[in-house]
């Protein structure tokens, strides 16, 4: 028979060494020592994280959508992606300045969005403004408002206008000195269209001007607003053999009346193309002696339609590889309806110009006519003011 007292030490061990195994069991297992548990989180943080080759094969998919995707029309992979977008930054990176052309710094103050909507402005220059007795377009100005209402109707006199330029182009003071430069009102008033625009869209339309219909109804519908930048009217199509005898261009786009969206590329280089030859022509001394008949060059329709159609076939914009041939004023004479070009709608000469009573044109009452022209061009002698309106 065994000594109790070993007996009771024997049975003391064997509970502690039970006791040990069960704390043992019951305790968290370390990674280390738990190949199962420690296996389980690894495929858990598998599962979370994101896969490299799988997120490059995602964006390459995006990016093959975009390209492969129409511009022309708007819709599709690309125009999905773009509504997709998280909102744009406004900040934009520092930047020399002083190192740029005069097109890289309209580029970089006004960048160019095609997806926004048109501006709801409206821009007219006159001597006066409408509250002033001397004001005698009270009717042309007061049609603008009822067409538009919710718009901003401003008519600019010379000093706002000089004041606004100084506070929209501050950045920019070789497009200022070429304004100042200027040596005649209409080329002021020509450059001043075009700048405002770049910098805030809308419409600008001559003071001397009816609106017949809204701007809503400018562009077709069926054309997506937000694939558009600039509409534009025909002002002459002179199909006779003694045409530049009477206008400056085969096919002459106006420029009394205008609709952009702020930074458009042709607005930008139509900008930049005055600001180069109006510093030129300063540096040479010549501006002092500048002829009324040189301004349709310097600052009117002729440099206007040059800079468009140049627009047109400049491979920056267009994939002119897969075009059918440059584009001139064969691609808009005659036409009735509106043409696009890109980002651009081009309109007949009737939405322009209606009731002319030559080169196609047709009344203002007609469905296409949008904008009557007074043509009270007070720059002009009286003898110039409807000049090629006769047969």
């Amino acid at each position: 028979m065994r000594n109790p007292r070993r007996a009771v030490v024997a049975a003391l061990c064997i509970v502690f060494v039970f006791f040990l195994v069960v704390r043992t069991l019951d305790s968290p297992s370390s990674p280390t020592n738990n190949p199962t548990q420690q296996q389980q989180q690894q495929q858990q943080e598998s599962r979370e994280a994101p896969d490299p080759a799988a997120q490059k094969k995602k964006t390459a998919s995006l990016k093959d959508a975009a390209s492969s995707s129409s511009s022309s029309d708007g819709r599709g992979p690309a125009a999905a992606l773009r509504r997709q977008r998280p909102a744009r930054n406004p900040q934009k990176p520092m930047m020399d300045m002083s190192r740029m052309t005069t097109y890289e710094n309209l580029a970089y103050v006004y960048p160019y969005d095609v997806d926004i909507k048109f501006p709801a402005y409206i821009w007219q220059t006159w001597k006066y403004t409408p509250s002033d007795p001397r004001f005698t377009f009270q009717d042309q100005e007061a049609s603008w408002t009822a067409q538009h209402p919710g718009f901003v109707h401003e008519v600019i006199t010379d000093d706002v206008a000089v004041d606004l330029l100084r506070l929209l182009y501050a950045s920019i003071p070789e497009v200022l000195e070429a304004y100042r430069a200027l040596p005649m009102p209409v080329l002021k008033a020509d450059f001043f269209r075009y700048l405002i625009l770049y910098a805030r869209g809308g419409i600008y339309s001559d003071i001397d001007t009816y609106a017949i219909q809204s701007a809503l109804n400018w562009m077709p519908a069926q054309v997506p607003r937000e694939t558009v930048g600039l509409i534009i009217g025909i002002e002459a199509d002179p199909d006779r053999p003694d045409w530049a005898d009477w206008y400056s261009r085969r096919i002459q786009f106006c420029q009394w009346t205008i609709q952009s969206k702020p930074g458009h590329p042709v607005l930008r280089d139509i900008i930049t193309r005055i600001t180069n030859e109006t510093l030129d022509l300063k540096r040479s001394g010549k501006l002092a002696s500048f002829l009324d008949r040189n301004v349709v060059d310097l600052t009117g329709p002729a440099v206007w339609t040059d800079t468009i159609m140049d627009y047109f076939n400049d491979d920056r914009f267009f994939d002119l590889d897969n075009s059918p041939g440059p584009v001139d004023y064969r691609n808009f004479t005659g036409m009735e309806t509106s043409k696009r070009v890109g980002d651009v709608v081009v309109l007949p000469i009737t939405s322009f110009s209606p009731g002319v009573g030559q080169m196609g044109a047709k009344e203002p009452d007609d469905p296409m006519a949008f904008v009557h022209h007074q043509f009270e061009g007070t720059w002009k002698p009286e003898s110039e003011r409807h000049i090629g309106e006769q047969q």
